[in-house]
């Protein structure tokens, strides 16, 4: 199951990168779109897969956690991550100046909050994957290993919201040598 999960995730990048490379070097839009819509083609394989292996009769196992995790955070921030990987590829690959500014303060904290928003969309999915797999499975020590990454993901979800939120309470301040003219 394993190697299913990371077979997605090149297959993910791959479409990515050929999406952007049609788009940019070979001038061809409609082909770029092609590649973009594959990405949750690969989600909805990767869900298949997962489903045939435990109806085969494999126990659950982290691997199928990982795979509802997987696809969670793949719905949850495919488009930000396709646009990140837009402008790298602008940056490297075009030698276009990446115009990313750094956010401080009231900016900073809401961009962290949406994105956290995001992270607990993917869990939200990840979650209802999770137990229609333990539903499927049938609740018992042999979901275990299903539970255990659902009670892992919420740790990891807390953590996240406590370091968003302090950019609420604790804005981040530009640097005072940032703002200094040079000599």
């Amino acid at each position: 199951m394993l190697f299913w999960i990371i077979a997605a995730e090149i297959a993910f990048w791959i479409v990515i990168i050929s999406g952007l490379y049609s788009r940019y070097i070979l001038k061809r839009n409609q082909l770029s779109l092609f590649f973009f819509i594959l990405t949750p083609v690969i989600d909805f394989a990767l869900l298949v897969l997962t489903a045939a292996d435990l109806k085969s009769g494999a126990p659950a196992s982290f691997a199928h956690g990982l795979a509802a995790v997987y696809i969670g955070v793949s719905i949850a921030f495919g488009k930000s991550m396709i646009a990140w990987a837009d402008r790298k590829f602008q940056s490297r690959i075009l030698q276009k100046p990446l115009q990313h500014r750094e956010l401080f303060g009231r900016a900073k904290a809401v961009y962290e909050m949406k994105m956290w928003g995001r992270h607990l969309i993917a869990y939200l999915i990840g979650c209802l994957l999770l137990g229609a797999m333990i539903l499927y499975v049938g609740i018992g020590e042999k979901t275990f290993p299903l539970l255990r990454v659902l009670s892992g993901w919420t740790l990891v979800l807390l953590i996240d919201f406590l370091i968003s939120f302090s950019y609420v309470i604790f804005p981040k301040r530009e640097s005072k040598t940032d703002n200094c003219p040079s000599k």
